[in-house]
C-alpha cells in the first residue's frame, strides 16, 4: 500500500449534515387576514359568522314574540260635552208646490247714485211656487251654495214684462212689493236667461201665473 493509500484509509468519510423534520404544529401557516391586522384565522371568522346569524335569529323571534303578546289598544268612546236636538228648519214652503223651475241670473237696478247702474242680485234657480189652498202664486229665487233669497214676490196681474234693449233673453219688470230682504220694498229687476227659448218659456208660464192669480186674489 502506497503512502497517499494510507492517509485515505485513515482520514474518516466527511460527514453530511442531517435536517431534522420538524414537526408540522411548528410549521407556520399563511394567513392574508392576519397580515393587515384582520381575524387570527378563517376557522374563527366562520364561527363568529354564525354565532351573528343565530343571535339575530334570536332577535326576530323575541320581536314576534312581543308582537304577539301586545295587548289590543282599549275601546275609547267619549261622551259629547253637549247633546244637540234635531231642529226642523222650516223654509215657509211646506205648504206650496212647484209649478215651474228654470235657472236664471238676476239683476237690480240701482237708483241711489245718479245715473243709476244695473248690479247683479243672484243667479240660481226660479221658481213659482202655488200655494195648496189659496191658489196663490208667487216668485221665489234663491242664490246657489248660500240659498238666501233674492227675489220672493206674487206674480200680480199687473206686472209687466219688457223686453230689455239688446237682448233676447232678458225681461225687465218692476215690482211694488218684494219681501226677499225681509222688508217689503219696491225693485226694478232685469231677468237673463241662457237662452231666447228659455227667456219665452218664462213669459208664456208667467202669463199664466198672473192669469191664475187674477182669479185667486179675487176670491172674497
Amino acid at each position: 500500500m502506497s503512502g497517499e493509500e494510507a492517509k485515505k484509509a485513515e482520514t474518516p468519510a466527511e460527514e453530511k449534515p442531517t435536517v431534522e423534520s420538524q414537526p408540522s404544529s411548528s410549521i407556520p401557516k399563511s394567513n392574508v387576514f392576519s397580515m393587515f391586522g384582520g381575524a387570527p384565522a378563517s376557522s374563527s371568522f366562520s364561527v363568529s359568522m354564525t354565532s351573528a346569524t343565530v343571535a339575530s335569529a334570536k332577535d326576530n323571534e323575541q320581536e314576534d314574540g312581543d308582537a304577539e303578546e301586545a295587548p289590543a289598544s282599549p275601546d275609547v268612546h267619549f261622551e259629547p260635552l253637549v247633546k244637540l236636538e234635531k231642529v226642523d228648519v222650516k223654509s215657509n214652503e211646506e205648504d206650496e208646490e212647484v209649478t215651474f223651475k228654470i235657472r236664471a241670473k238676476l239683476f237690480r237696478f240701482d237708483k241711489t247714485n245718479e245715473p243709476g247702474e244695473w248690479k247683479e242680485r243672484g243667479t240660481g234657480d226660479v221658481r213659482f211656487l202655488k200655494h195648496k189652498e189659496s191658489g196663490k202664486v208667487r216668485l221665489v229665487m234663491r242664490r246657489d251654495k248660500t240659498l238666501k233669497t233674492c227675489a220672493n214676490h206674487y206674480i200680480m196681474p199687473d206686472l209687466k214684462l219688457s223686453t230689455n234693449v239688446g237682448s233676447d233673453r232678458s225681461w225687465v219688470y218692476s215690482v211694488s212689493v218684494d219681501i226677499s230682504e225681509g222688508e217689503p220694498e219696491a225693485l226694478t229687476l232685469a231677468i237673463r236667461f241662457a237662452n231666447s227659448e228659455n227667456a219665452n218659456l218664462f213669459k208664456d208660464r208667467f202669463s199664466e201665473a198672473q192669469e191664475s192669480n187674477s182669479a185667486a186674489f179675487g176670491k172674497k
